[in-house]
């Protein structure tokens, strides 16, 4: 029965695994660019800056305003009464010709605030993708994971099958049968509970994509690291060429600069034209006398030139803060490089420490591989006792986790020295 139970979970497993789509690294990159949310929002964003980026809005055009209108009225008097009928149309023009080149300097600054929108959009990007990269990781760490919890599982029931045969045979006691069952129970508790944590990992990766939580994709890049040998010198330098953060702080300083030209630009003197035309008809319709019609036209042309002499001194104030908050900028730009360089050679460090780590995890997972299959020629033969063998075990299973959490964390440690240096986008374009 159990044979007939354990071929149809086989043939079960197969199909579920046939109906799973193909999921590569590169293919769970597109769809979250693609589909994440959050980058759905800054591209929208992104938009928006786009749109705002006009020399229309930075105040070059002129206002041009229609209007028409119809009022009519109705006089009772002694003479003769009459009602009145106004028909007019018009059209304004309103203009700033001059304002101290503020229409410039608001279309510089709106060039900068898309550029920051832009490099937004990137961090982001680099995030998502850093994100997609850990999670993508992280469901073939968890899935090697349960792999080995269902070895040692599958050990520990032979083990359990084995004495109960012994005792059967009486050549085992209770005591055995129950320790051999206690082991078994417990990794088959450690196997269920890896399991939750493989199907979880599963549901953050759809969830970084935007997919449905029940989707299941068969993941079909290795879960391997490649230790690549970096030099701390060419690191640096492209972390102070690409890095976004950086490269955000230098267009927070130039919209700075554009914040003391446009303090500078309210000494000047502002030229504004006002123009328009109308055109009115009147009809007149008197009781006794009869109707009337009478047109009128108005043209208009009017130039304003206004200069501010004096403000209480707001002028000068403004044009100081914004001098202090330009050299604030400067000092923020050398201490975000000063601060990345230091992250940036702790990180590299760590990039190196774990690199040999992984080595070590590699010899070790070896060693405790044949120890145990050593101590299982051994145990059956009745050379070790069961709990010998069980510390084997345990030595194995940690060993093992051990290698799969150094693979884990090196790769962890490589994509974060990628998206620091700015060349993230690059590596998984």
């Amino acid at each position: 029965m159990k044979k007939i139970q354990l071929l149809f979970i086989i043939i079960l497993t197969g199909l579920t695994t046939h109906a799973q789509q193909n999921l590569s690294l590169t293919d769970a990159i597109s769809k979250a660019l693609e589909n994440n949310y959050d980058i759905v929002i800054v591209k929208e964003n992104q938009r928006i800056s786009e749109i705002t980026n006009n020399w229309g809005t930075a105040g070059r055009y002129p206002y041009i305003n229609l209007s028409l209108g119809d009022d009519n009225s109705f006089n009772i008097n002694e003479n003769d009464n009459f009602g009145t009928n106004r028909f007019y149309a018009g059209a304004t023009v309103n203009w700033t010709l001059f304002d101290g080149y503020s229409v410039r300097i608001n279309k510089q600054r709106f060039e900068e605030m898309e550029q920051l929108s832009k490099q937004n959009t990137a961090i982001l990007v680099e995030g998502t993708i850093q994100s997609i990269v850990l999670t993508y990781f992280d469901v073939l760490l968890q899935k090697e994971k349960l792999k080995t919890y269902e070895e040692i599982m599958s050990l520990s029931e032979d083990r359990y099958s084995q004495a109960k045969d012994r005792k059967e045979f009486g050549t085992a006691v209770t005591y055995d049968v129950l320790q051999a069952q206690n082991a078994y129970l417990a990794d088959r508790s450690g196997f269920l509970l890896q399991e939750v944590a493989y199907k979880n990992a599963l549901r953050d990766l759809n969830y970084l994509m935007a997919d449905e939580v029940d989707v299941r994709y068969n993941l079909t890049d290795n879960f391997e690291a490649i230790p690549i040998d970096y030099v701390i010198a060419d690191l640096q330098n492209q972390m102070v060429e690409n890095n976004r953060g950086l490269q955000n702080q230098y267009i927070n300083q130039r919209l700075l600069e554009n914040a003391v030209a446009s303090a500078k630009s309210a000494y000047s003197p502002i030229l504004d034209f006002r123009g328009g035309a109308t055109g009115t008809t009147t009809r007149n319709n008197f009781s006794q006398m009869g109707e009337s019609w009478s047109k009128s036209a108005n043209f208009y042309g009017n130039f304003t030139l206004s200069f501010n002499l004096f403000s209480g001194g707001n002028r000068k104030r403004a044009v100081q803060i914004a001098n202090i908050d330009k050299e604030v900028g400067l000092v923020k730009i050398d201490d975000m490089i000063h601060d990345l360089a230091n992250s940036l050679a702790n990180l590299y460090e760590f990039y190196e420490v774990r690199k040999e780590l992984l080595n070590v995890a590699n010899e070790n997972l070896e060693a405790a591989k044949l120890n145990l299959q050593i101590s299982q020629e051994k145990f059956d033969s009745g050379a070790i006792n069961s709990f010998n063998f069980r510390d084997v075990q345990n030595i194995y299973l940690s060993a093992a986790q051990r290698k799969l959490e150094a693979v884990y964390n090196f790769i962890d440690t490589h994509t974060a020295l990628l998206r620091m240096t700015g060349t993230i986008i690059q590596e998984y374009e």
